[in-house]
C-alpha cells in the first residue's frame, strides 16, 4: 500500500470501519454546494469537511455582520465587513487538507435569476436559512434536474430540515438486528454435503464441542424432521421441544452430569434465528413490481438493472430466494471447522453472484449499454444486501405547499395532542408568511414584539384557513416565536448541523436510510419528530 494511502486509511480509519472505503470514495467524489455561511451552515460544512468531502463552494452575498461573529465559530471579528462565503470557506478549509474549498459572493436569488443551471452541477445542495419565495424556486430547479436539496433552519429553538429528492435508491440500508441468511429450513447442495462430514454420536470429545452451532442445529433438524413429517418446528411449544432435543445432545460425564459443551448452549440460544424461514420480503416484492424495474430503459438507474437481474435469478437458479449473502455470525468451534463452514457460504454467494452478473449483462445489453458500465465488484455488493434495499421517493416542495386534503387531515390528527411538534412546522409556516407581508421577520426588533404578536396570530390564521385547518394554536407558541426574533442559537445550529451532515453523508454514499421527508427539533423540549408532508 502506498504510503498516502496508509495515511489516508489511518486518518479515516473509524469512519471507514463505518460505510466501507467505497463509501469514502463517494464522499471524496462528492461536491456540495452550501447556501447561507450561517451558523447552521457552518456546522453542517464542518462536518462534511473532517470526514473528507471531496469539495464545496459556498454561496453567500452577505457580509459578516457582528450578530454573525456572536454565533458562528467560523467567522471571526477581524471579518466583520467582509464577505461572509469567502470568509467561513477560508476557515473551514484549515480543517482538512484532503478537502477543496470555493465560494460564490451572489445571493442564491442572484444566481438563480442569471444561471440556475448553476445549482444543479453539484452532487447536492443544503440551503440554510433561506425566505420561502428563495427556496420554491430553487426546489423547483433542483427538482427539475434530479439533484437532492436538504433544507436546514434554526429559528430560536426550534430545528427544521426538509428533504427533497425525487427518488433515493439505498443498497446498503444497514439495518438494525438483521436476521442470518443461513438457509438451514432449506439448505443448499453444498451446505447439505458439508454437513454430511459430521457424525455427531461418534466423535470424539473435543471435536464434539468445538463443532459449530449452526452444524449442530442442523443435524438435529435433520433428526426433527424425520419425526415429524418433515417439517420444522414452528410453534413456541415445538421451538421448546426442539430446543430440548439439542440439550440432549451434550455428552454426560460418567456421574451423569451433562458436561461444559458452549457450542450445543449457543445453538439452544440461537434456534430463532436457525429456524428463521428463508424467502423473499414483500418490501424486495414491492420493488420487483415496480414500474422502474419491470420497464428497463437506457437510462434506467444501476439500481433498477440490479433489482431486475436478481429477480431473474429468483425466477431460475434461487429457485424462489435471492442470491445467498455469504457471511456466518462468529461462534465457539475450533478455527479448522469454522472457516471450512465459512468457506461453504462464501462459495455460495459467489455462484450467486456471478449468476447474478450473467442476467445483468444480457440486461445491459438489451437496453444498449455496455456490460462493464455496471461492475462485478457493484454485482455482488447488490446481492450482498438484496434482502434491505430501500427506496425513499420525496414529495416536491411545491406538492408540499399546495392544498392537500390528505396531509391537512393527518396534520389536524396530530394536532389533536397541541403540543405535537408539528405545532412548530405550523408556526415556521406563519412566521414565512409574515416575512413575506412584512419584509422580516416577526420579532426581530424588540419594540415591536408586542404588535408582531398580533400580526403573527393574523398569519397563522390566514395560513390555517388557507388550508382548510379548523384547529387552534396555543398563543404560548405565538409569543414564544415573537420572542425568538429569528435568532439562530448556536447550540441549535451545532445540534442541527450534526443531524444535516449525517443526512447528506446518507444520501452521498446511498448507505442507511434517509429520513422521509420533514425533521423537526424541540429545543426546548429536546424532542424531535419527524413527518412526511
Amino acid at each position: 500500500m502506498a504510503q498516502g494511502a496508509l495515511v489516508k486509511e489511518q486518518k479515516y480509519d473509524r469512519q471507514l470501519r463505518l460505510w466501507g472505503d467505497h463509501g469514502q470514495e463517494a464522499l471524496e467524489t462528492a461536491h456540495v454546494c452550501l447556501i447561507n455561511a450561517t451558523a447552521t451552515g457552518t456546522e453542517t460544512l464542518k462536518n462534511l469537511v473532517l470526514p473528507g468531502i471531496g469539495s464545496f463552494t459556498i454561496v453567500d452575498g452577505s457580509e459578516v455582520s457582528g450578530e454573525d461573529v456572536g454565533n458562528n465559530f467560523f467567522l471571526q471579528r477581524g471579518s466583520i465587513g467582509k464577505n461572509r462565503a469567502r470568509t467561513a470557506m477560508e476557515l473551514l478549509q484549515e480543517l482538512n487538507d484532503d478537502v477543496t474549498g470555493h465560494f460564490i459572493p451572489e445571493s442564491p436569488d442572484q444566481l438563480l435569476d442569471g444561471d440556475p443551471s448553476f445549482f444543479c452541477r453539484f452532487t447536492m445542495v443544503i440551503a440554510t436559512q433561506l425566505p420561502e419565495s428563495t427556496l420554491l424556486r430553487l426546489a423547483e430547479t433542483l427538482w427539475n434536474s434530479n439533484i437532492p436539496l436538504l433544507i436546514c433552519r434554526s429559528y430560536g429553538f426550534v430545528g427544521y430540515m426538509r428533504i427533497i429528492v425525487k427518488e433515493h435508491t439505498v443498497i446498503e440500508s444497514h439495518p438494525d438486528n438483521a436476521l442470518e441468511d443461513l438457509r438451514l429450513d432449506q439448505p443448499f447442495p453444498e451446505l447439505k454435503e458439508h454437513l454430511q462430514l459430521y457424525d455427531l454420536d461418534h466423535m470424539e470429545r473435543k471435536d464434539h464441542s468445538h463443532t459449530p452451532w449452526v452444524v449442530v442445529v442442523s443435524k438435529f433438524l435433520e433428526k426433527w424432521r424425520s419425526e415429524n413429517g418433515g417439517q420444522t418446528p414452528k410453534s413456541y411449544k415445538e421451538k421448546e421441544a426442539f430446543r430440548d432435543l439439542i440439550r440432549q445432545g451434550i455428552r454426560k460425564n460418567e456421574s451423569g452430569v451433562g458436561e461444559d459443551e458452549e457450542n450445543f448452549e449457543e445453538a439452544v440460544k440461537n434456534v430463532n434465528t436457525a429456524l428463521n424461514a428463508t424467502k423473499v420480503s414483500s418490501n424486495i416484492e414491492e420493488l420487483f413490481n415496480d414500474e422502474r424495474c419491470t420497464n428497463l430503459t437506457q437510462q434506467s438507474l444501476s439500481f433498477w438493472v440490479l433489482t431486475r437481474a436478481v429477480m431473474e435469478f429468483i425466477a431460475a437458479e434461487g429457485k424462489g430466494n435471492l442470491p445467498l449473502r455469504g457471511t456466518i455470525p462468529d461462534m465457539i468451534a475450533d478455527s479448522e471447522k469454522f472457516i471450512k463452514l465459512q468457506n461453504v457460504y462464501r462459495e455460495k454467494a459467489k455462484a450467486d453472484a456471478a449468476a447474478v452478473e450473467n442476467y445483468v449483462s444480457v440486461l445491459l445489453q438489451s437496453v444498449g449499454r455496455p456490460p462493464e458500465s455496471i461492475s462485478e465488484r457493484d454485482i455482488r455488493l447488490f446481492c450482498r444486501n438484496c434482502s434491505f434495499l430501500r427506496v425513499v421517493r420525496c414529495r416536491s416542495l411545491a406538492e408540499e405547499y399546495g392544498v392537500d386534503t390528505a396531509k391537512t387531515d393527518e396534520i389536524a390528527s396530530l394536532m389533536e395532542n397541541p403540543d405535537n411538534e408539528i405545532v412548530l412546522y405550523l408556526m415556521l409556516r406563519a412566521v414565512d408568511r409574515f416575512h413575506k407581508q412584512h419584509g422580516r421577520y416577526p420579532g426581530v426588533y424588540n419594540y415591536q414584539i408586542e404588535g408582531d404578536t398580533s400580526k403573527l396570530k393574523s398569519c397563522l390564521n390566514g395560513f390555517l384557513q388557507e388550508y382548510s385547518l379548523s384547529l387552534t394554536v396555543k398563543d404560548d407558541y405565538i409569543q414564544e416565536f415573537c420572542r425568538y426574533g429569528a435568532a439562530e442559537p448556536h447550540t441549535i445550529a451545532s445540534f442541527l448541523g450534526g443531524a444535516a451532515a449525517q443526512e447528506t453523508i446518507k444520501i452521498i454514499t446511498r448507505q442507511f436510510v434517509i429520513f422521509n421527508n420533514t425533521f423537526i427539533y424541540n429545543g426546548m423540549l429536546q424532542t424531535s419528530a419527524t413527518f412526511q408532508l
